[in-house]
Protein backbone atom coordinates (compact mmCIF):
# COMPACT_ATOMS: atom_id res chain seq x y z
CA UNK A 1 0.00 0.00 0.00
CA UNK A 2 2.26 2.63 1.33
CA UNK A 3 5.65 1.88 0.37
CA UNK A 4 7.69 4.59 1.82
CA UNK A 5 8.00 5.75 5.51
CA UNK A 6 7.85 9.43 4.82
CA UNK A 7 4.21 8.69 3.09
CA UNK A 8 3.20 6.65 6.32
CA UNK A 9 4.50 9.23 8.45
CA UNK A 10 2.40 11.63 6.68
CA UNK A 11 -0.77 9.32 6.42
CA UNK A 12 -0.23 8.50 10.81
CA UNK A 13 0.31 12.23 11.18
CA UNK A 14 -2.94 13.34 8.81
CA UNK A 15 -5.31 10.58 10.73
CA UNK A 16 -4.00 12.11 14.58
CA UNK A 17 -4.65 15.49 13.79
CA UNK A 18 -8.44 14.74 12.48
CA UNK A 19 -9.09 13.18 15.83
CA UNK A 20 -7.98 16.12 17.58
CA UNK A 21 -9.54 19.24 19.26
CA UNK A 22 -11.90 21.56 16.76
CA UNK A 23 -10.72 25.10 16.96
CA UNK A 24 -11.50 27.66 19.56
CA UNK A 25 -14.23 29.46 16.66
CA UNK A 26 -16.07 26.46 15.87
CA UNK A 27 -18.40 26.22 18.98
CA UNK A 28 -21.39 23.30 18.66
CA UNK A 29 -24.73 24.76 19.72
CA UNK A 30 -25.35 23.98 23.10
CA UNK A 31 -28.89 24.84 24.10
CA UNK A 32 -30.45 26.63 27.28
CA UNK A 33 -31.81 24.42 29.73
CA UNK A 34 -34.66 25.15 32.05
CA UNK A 35 -35.38 22.69 34.92
CA UNK A 36 -37.80 23.47 38.03
CA UNK A 37 -40.85 25.79 38.44
CA UNK A 38 -40.64 29.31 37.15
CA UNK A 39 -41.64 31.40 39.82
CA UNK A 40 -42.20 35.16 39.46
CA UNK A 41 -42.50 38.11 42.07
CA UNK A 42 -46.09 38.41 40.82
CA UNK A 43 -46.88 35.20 41.55
CA UNK A 44 -45.31 35.38 45.14
CA UNK A 45 -46.78 38.11 45.72
CA UNK A 46 -50.26 37.28 45.76
CA UNK A 47 -49.47 34.85 48.52
CA UNK A 48 -51.36 35.48 52.15
CA UNK A 49 -50.83 33.98 55.38
CA UNK A 50 -53.86 31.52 56.04
CA UNK A 51 -54.05 30.05 52.42
CA UNK A 52 -55.32 26.59 52.13
CA UNK A 53 -52.52 24.36 50.82
CA UNK A 54 -55.05 24.38 46.98
CA UNK A 55 -55.03 28.29 47.04
CA UNK A 56 -51.12 27.74 47.49
CA UNK A 57 -50.69 25.18 44.30
CA UNK A 58 -53.23 27.10 42.46
CA UNK A 59 -50.78 30.28 42.74
CA UNK A 60 -47.61 28.50 42.62
CA UNK A 61 -48.76 25.26 40.89
CA UNK A 62 -47.17 22.23 41.53
CA UNK A 63 -44.20 22.32 44.09
CA UNK A 64 -40.99 20.07 42.70
CA UNK A 65 -40.16 18.59 45.89
CA UNK A 66 -42.89 17.60 48.74
CA UNK A 67 -41.27 15.16 50.94
CA UNK A 68 -43.07 12.65 53.03
CA UNK A 69 -41.23 13.63 56.61
CA UNK A 70 -42.08 17.16 55.98
CA UNK A 71 -45.39 17.55 55.37
CA UNK A 72 -45.51 20.52 56.45
CA UNK A 73 -43.41 22.15 54.09
CA UNK A 74 -43.15 22.68 50.19
CA UNK A 75 -39.91 23.43 47.76
CA UNK A 76 -39.92 25.14 44.35
CA UNK A 77 -36.06 25.32 42.86
CA UNK A 78 -35.68 26.31 39.25
CA UNK A 79 -32.59 26.09 37.20
CA UNK A 80 -31.27 27.50 34.23
CA UNK A 81 -27.90 26.60 32.17
CA UNK A 82 -27.17 29.49 29.69
CA UNK A 83 -25.58 27.22 26.74
CA UNK A 84 -23.37 30.05 25.45
CA UNK A 85 -21.67 30.93 28.63
CA UNK A 86 -22.57 27.90 30.58
CA UNK A 87 -23.33 29.34 33.95
CA UNK A 88 -26.19 28.44 36.06
CA UNK A 89 -28.73 30.23 38.01
CA UNK A 90 -30.50 28.60 40.87
CA UNK A 91 -33.86 29.63 42.97
CA UNK A 92 -35.20 28.36 45.51
CA UNK A 93 -38.32 28.98 47.55
CA UNK A 94 -39.95 27.15 50.14
CA UNK A 95 -43.54 27.39 51.16
CA UNK A 96 -44.60 26.30 55.01
CA UNK A 97 -47.95 25.28 56.74
CA UNK A 98 -49.08 25.45 60.17
CA UNK A 99 -51.05 22.73 61.22
CA UNK A 100 -54.33 23.43 60.51
CA UNK A 101 -52.95 23.15 56.21
CA UNK A 102 -52.84 27.31 56.74
CA UNK A 103 -49.84 29.29 55.17
CA UNK A 104 -47.69 30.22 58.15
CA UNK A 105 -44.42 31.57 56.05
CA UNK A 106 -42.28 31.39 53.29
CA UNK A 107 -38.46 31.77 52.30
CA UNK A 108 -36.13 32.19 49.30
CA UNK A 109 -34.69 33.93 46.86
CA UNK A 110 -37.61 35.67 45.59
CA UNK A 111 -38.95 38.48 48.31
CA UNK A 112 -42.78 38.51 49.28
CA UNK A 113 -45.19 41.41 48.37
CA UNK A 114 -44.84 44.41 51.28
CA UNK A 115 -48.49 45.41 53.46
CA UNK A 116 -49.57 48.02 50.81
CA UNK A 117 -49.25 45.54 48.12
CA UNK A 118 -51.62 42.91 49.76
CA UNK A 119 -53.85 45.98 51.05
CA UNK A 120 -54.28 46.96 47.53
CA UNK A 121 -56.57 44.76 44.82
CA UNK A 122 -54.90 44.72 41.59
CA UNK A 123 -57.36 43.68 38.56
CA UNK A 124 -56.04 41.09 36.40
CA UNK A 125 -58.94 40.82 34.31
CA UNK A 126 -59.47 42.77 31.19
CA UNK A 127 -62.29 42.91 28.54
CA UNK A 128 -61.58 41.89 25.24
CA UNK A 129 -63.95 43.11 22.24
CA UNK A 130 -64.15 39.96 19.53
CA UNK A 131 -66.66 42.34 17.63
CA UNK A 132 -70.29 42.72 18.24
CA UNK A 133 -73.45 42.97 15.97
CA UNK A 134 -74.77 46.33 15.16
CA UNK A 135 -78.03 46.89 17.08
CA UNK A 136 -80.01 48.88 14.03
CA UNK A 137 -80.72 45.46 11.94
CA UNK A 138 -77.92 45.78 9.58
CA UNK A 139 -76.46 43.08 10.74
CA UNK A 140 -74.58 40.87 8.17
CA UNK A 141 -76.77 37.50 6.81
CA UNK A 142 -75.66 34.40 8.34
CA UNK A 143 -73.62 31.88 6.36
CA UNK A 144 -75.59 29.62 4.78
CA UNK A 145 -75.65 25.79 6.52
CA UNK A 146 -73.02 23.60 5.92
CA UNK A 147 -74.05 20.65 3.02
CA UNK A 148 -73.62 17.05 3.94
CA UNK A 149 -70.10 15.77 4.07
CA UNK A 150 -68.19 13.76 1.66
CA UNK A 151 -68.50 10.40 3.47
CA UNK A 152 -72.12 11.04 4.19
CA UNK A 153 -72.61 11.76 0.45
CA UNK A 154 -70.64 8.84 -0.61
CA UNK A 155 -73.12 6.55 1.73
CA UNK A 156 -76.50 8.27 0.59
CA UNK A 157 -75.26 7.97 -3.41
CA UNK A 158 -74.64 4.06 -2.72
CA UNK A 159 -78.18 4.12 -1.29
CA UNK A 160 -77.30 3.45 2.70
Amino acid sequence: MFRSPLLQLCAVVLLLAACSSPLKSINAYKIDIQQGNVLTQEMVAQLKPGQTREQVRFILGTPLLADVFHQDRWDYAYSYRDGRTGETYTRYFSVFFDQNNRLAKVSGDVEVAGLEDLSAPKANTRLIDFGSLPTDGTAPPMPPPEGEGFIKGMLKSIGL
